[in-house]
């Protein structure tokens, strides 16, 4: 037992201080784009909001506030700068930035839709992102965004994207260097791309 326990406690140390770096390192640029815009942009939504429009609560207000300072931020600038590049898979620039925020961990990518559909914190979170969502047209055509193709196309990308910066670090880690996590996420992302390109122009 005490060669395992020796073991588990070398690869714990050797995860945290190698691979730990590259999460956090991560962690810290995914937050900085999301929370930071360019120019002025997010001083003025908080005056947009310094008279509180009558009929809604705080707590509606601060969702409303987050979810505007996230359109307009860096990331929110990078989902509508892929847009062109999504499209064919149906998606829109909302999807875009919950492509980039889940690249953090899958499960951001309810959360961000919910912070961008403005979806304040209760057990109606589910249903509530569900109607928006179900509501939600596309400016040009006039058609509903979430469609069944775009839920399959959605389902196949994060089938074989690798949206996931852990495994990025555990890769940079046993291989000492960024090749193999750089070949990696490229092919895979590739792979993901054509699937969900495939499945979307099929189905649509």
């Amino acid at each position: 037992w005490k060669n395992v326990l020796f073991t588990m406690y070398e690869k714990s140390k050797t995860f945290v201080v190698e691979a730990g770096k590259v999460i956090i390192a991560i962690s810290i640029v995914l937050w900085v784009l999301a929370s930071y815009g360019p120019g002025d942009r997010f001083e003025q939504i908080e005056n947009k909001y310094a008279q509180p429009p009558v009929g809604l609560s705080s707590s509606h207000i601060e969702t409303l506030i987050a979810s505007e300072k996230l359109e307009n931020s860096y990331i929110g600038i990078m989902g509508r700068f892929i847009e062109p590049a999504i499209k064919p898979l149906g998606y829109d620039w909302k999807i875009g930035i919950a492509l980039i925020t889940s690249f953090a961990a899958r499960e951001a990518f309810v959360g961000t839709m919910a912070t961008i559909y403005s979806v304040d914190g209760g057990d109606e979170d589910t249903t509530t992102i569900r109607e928006r969502m179900r509501n939600s047209k596309d400016p040009v055509s006039g058609l509903p965004v979430y469609t069944f193709a775009t839920g399959i196309s959605l389902m196949l990308f994060y089938a074989f994207a690798m949206q996931c910066m852990s495994t990025v670090a555990i890769v940079y880690r046993e291989t000492k260097g960024w090749k193999w996590p750089v070949i990696q996420l490229v092919y895979m992302t590739l792979m993901a791309y054509i699937a969900s390109l495939i499945a979307y122009q099929l189905l649509k």
